[in-house]
């Protein structure tokens, strides 16, 4: 049976997004991740260029955020522990950026038609926000455990984070992550890197 040409269009649409949006089965591993995502390291590779921001940083930062789910939202809050209510925060996408500093990033940046579920608009967000976080907060671009805590509290918040052991927690699952990703992209980079497929 043949598809007509509308049908076609659907199909091949699809098949793109279905495999642009699929999650890495082994988020822990950047090669692999990269393996399956090549597309992903160029524009994680760009990122770098451009803002100064590690590679594996702006995978440890989403590793966290969202696990690399491009529609991943904070869960809703529940009222006597069952009914479903409003969620905590506007947060969305691979670097769970929340509404208004996503449109401080467009505005700044002129990426005006960035968007929460594409890889390539969430880690140039992570570029530069960590980027603004070295300059208002003199914290080292390298320094996954700071900037992660600098991205979760916010620039305002960062001062009090010593008080804060859960987020204390997470920076430091965030720095042993990064540790891990920077040790395996040590092994597979000079491969991804001679690889020269055009970035879309």
């Amino acid at each position: 049976m043949k598809l007509k040409p509308a049908n076609k269009f659907l199909l091949i649409f699809y098949l793109f997004f279905t495999s642009c949006s699929s999650i890495p089965q082994n988020t822990y591993d950047s090669c692999e991740i990269f393996d399956k995502k090549y597309f992903w390291y160029k524009h994680a590779k760009k990122t770098e260029q451009k803002w100064g921001t590690p590679i594996y940083i702006q995978l440890a930062i989403i590793k966290m955020e969202s696990d690399f789910n491009m529609l991943a939202k904070p869960p809703r809050k529940k009222i006597f522990k069952i009914i479903p209510f409003k969620r905590p925060s506007s947060s969305f996408g691979y670097s769970q950026a929340v509404k208004g500093t996503w449109e401080q990033y467009k505005n700044e940046t002129g990426n005006k038609i960035a968007t929460r579920v594409r890889f390539k608009d969430s880690v140039d967000f992570i570029g530069w926000y960590t980027n603004k976080s070295k300059l208002i907060l003199k914290i080292s671009l390298k320094d996954a455990f700071k900037q992660y805590i600098a991205y979760h509290e916010g620039w305002g918040g960062y001062k009090n984070y010593k008080k804060n052991k859960k987020v204390i927690d997470l920076a430091k699952k965030v720095e042993k992550q990064s540790n891990i990703y920077k040790k395996q992209l040590s092994k597979c980079k000079s491969y991804l890197n001679r690889n020269k497929y055009i970035i879309f």
